[in-house]
């Protein structure tokens, strides 16, 4: 599929870049994370939670809310699902990432989502972008074969397991947008080849999108 940069004016509907924080410090902290062969999140990290630039990011880009640094490395070429949350979420780039992003008007009223129009975008190493709430992602993809390393900066509590009952999913039909709920600020869409757990809302249409 066609990558396209994350300087490029198809982006804004999408995100920007934050240029306002210094992340080197970050990025080098993220360098010394694990790489596993598939793909391994983590919502909250000591090493890099302890970093000066957390209180910076909470001060300057979220206007003091609190915040949550962890981290998705690995190594990945599918889009398998796409998801959302209602605050905006910050990537940070080590190395070179692709990021497969659609907009969340597009979903339709039964919650199913044409992956035709999702589009890729290439954050080059040492990047920091924010995706905005009504920015369907999912994992980073690996543009060179050397595996992916990026610091994923969301609210406290973000992406931590549920607390209380919620909507299931009937068959392959979400009753409502709260069936799609799958951890806190975390709404989910998969794709039929995305080996997602059981009882995730299948609603991606289309090809499972491969960078």
């Amino acid at each position: 599929m066609e990558i396209k940069k994350v300087t490029d004016a198809a982006f804004k509907k999408y995100g920007r870049i934050v240029d306002n924080v210094d992340f080197s410090s970050l990025v080098a902290k993220l360098a010394e994370t694990p790489l596993p062969e598939g793909v391994a999140y983590e919502p909250s990290v000591s090493i890099l939670e302890s970093l000066p630039v957390m209180e910076e990011i909470s001060k300057v880009v979220y206007g003091e809310m609190p915040v949550q640094i962890g981290y998705c490395n690995g190594h990945n070429t599918l889009l398998n699902a796409l998801e959302y949350h209602r605050d905006s979420e910050i990537n940070v780039a080590a190395g070179e990432a692709v990021l497969m992003l659609g907009l969340l008007q597009d979903v339709e009223a039964d919650f199913t989502y044409d992956t035709s129009r999702v589009e890729a975008f290439l954050v080059p190493a040492g990047t920091a972008v924010e995706i905005y709430a009504t920015t369907l992602h999912y994992a980073p993809c690996d543009p060179n074969n050397q595996g992916f390393k990026v610091a994923v900066i969301l609210p406290k509590g973000t992406n931590y397991p549920l607390s209380s009952p919620h909507a299931k999913v009937s068959g392959q039909k979400a009753p409502s947008e709260d069936a799609l709920l799958t951890a806190v600020n975390k709404w989910l869409i998969g794709h039929a080849e995305g080996g997602l757990d059981e009882g995730t809302f299948l609603g991606l249409k289309g090809e499972n999108l491969r960078l």
